[in-house]
């Protein structure tokens, strides 16, 4: 199977690419949106039994592309099937892809990267990726490459500028640990700062007594807002508070972030940034599933919490493939001292590389 990278101004455009020069038999393995000093570009990454290149079918179309959230756009008839179909038929390209990979095209210390990527069940697309871009260079190092797979955005007040902050993710991954965590090490770097920490999950009395508890305890604002009516009054009251912290409940039914937070009055074009709190021990499908419905343009970055319970670390690596978001912190442990970092490269390769929570040392982690 032959394996090639186009780029282009758009998706249109790179498509036209892969068209001129592998034909309508190629298959779209995945697209990613880049961004560099001259905007916005598109990369397609295609394939192409050479036995068929000879003879394409003028008729047949090419593979359906993703979109650069790295999921299915909807098709005719039901999505969820056609979602079914599309992940069975990526399974199956990627048993085909996998026996291609010659790994002697890579320098050794290249080679080692990919296999620890693969003990940390890193998926093949991911696993493709880095080995096109390594294979393009031998003596290209290896962490940029990496980063440009998983990109870290620390969350830190003088980066993450917007007042409202909103805390999302299946139940139980610890959404409400995480806020408490985050507004407590905000109000320690900035003492005179108003935080307010707001309950929006009016089912969860146990969530609303903790921040309560710890709001009381720690000088930061407390509010509830479960519904549009209360959320409107917190609206008014905002220009009061610096940073405002809500904590959303998970999803129920087939409903999707953005139509919760449309019910919420939570507009788009309000001063927030969602996050998506995940732990990293879910099934592939379930991950796929997550992105499906929490994905929406307020959604900003990836929180990975319960890092101290996980026995492998590639499901960061593949949400990251997966959403095109950027990981914005790691949470770890039971307690509310030290137990969350902002993210950063360096921390998040010596946890997937070495399994090293932040704050510990290798031999700790040993």
């Amino acid at each position: 199977m032959h394996v090639k990278t186009f780029k282009g101004s758009d998706i249109q455009a790179a498509l036209a690419k892969v068209k001129a020069e592998l034909g309508e038999e190629a298959i779209i393995l995945g697209t990613k949106t880049v961004r560099g000093g001259a905007g916005k570009s598109c990369e397609i990454t295609a394939a192409i039994d050479p036995r068929s290149a000879g003879g394409p079918s003028k008729n047949a179309p090419l593979m359906p592309a993703r979109n650069a959230g790295g999921i299915m756009p909807q098709m005719d008839g039901n999505p969820t099937d056609w979602a079914c179909e599309w992940r069975q038929i990526k399974d199956q390209l990627m048993a085909l892809v996998k026996p291609q990979l010659n790994m002697e095209d890579l320098s050794p210390r290249q080679r080692v990267a990919i296999k620890y990527l693969e003990r940390e069940e890193a998926d093949m697309q991911v696993l493709l990726r880095v080995f096109l871009e390594l294979k393009a260079d031998p003596d290209r190092p290896i962490l940029p490459v990496l980063e440009s797979v998983a990109p870290c955005y620390g969350f830190e007040s003088n980066k993450w500028r917007q007042k409202f902050h909103i805390f999302a993710g299946p139940h139980g991954v610890g959404k409400t640990l995480t806020l408490i965590r985050l507004a407590l090490r905000e109000k320690q770097a900035r003492p005179k700062a108003r935080i307010c920490v707001v309950a929006a999950d009016q089912g969860q009395g146990k969530g609303r007594l903790v921040l309560r508890h710890y709001a009381d305890l720690s000088g930061l604002a407390f509010r509830e807002a479960g519904s549009a009516e209360d959320m409107q009054e917190l609206l008014k009251e905002a220009h009061k508070f610096d940073m405002i912290f809500v904590d959303l409940p998970g999803l129920s039914g087939k409903s999707s972030l953005a139509e919760h937070l449309a019910d919420l009055g939570l507009a788009e074009s309000l001063d927030m940034a969602a996050h998506l709190v995940l732990a990293p021990y879910f099934a592939a499908s379930q991950y796929a599933e997550i992105a499906r419905r929490y994905m929406c343009p307020q959604l900003q970055s990836l929180i990975w919490t319960k890092l101290d319970e996980a026995c492998s670390f590639g499901a960061l690596l593949n949400m990251a493939r997966l959403t095109e978001l950027p990981v914005s912190a790691l949470s770890f442990g039971s307690g509310l001292k030290n137990s969350i970092a902002p993210a950063s490269s360096d921390l998040l390769w010596r946890l997937i590389f070495k399994h090293t929570l932040p704050g510990q040392s290798a031999e700790q982690a040993a």
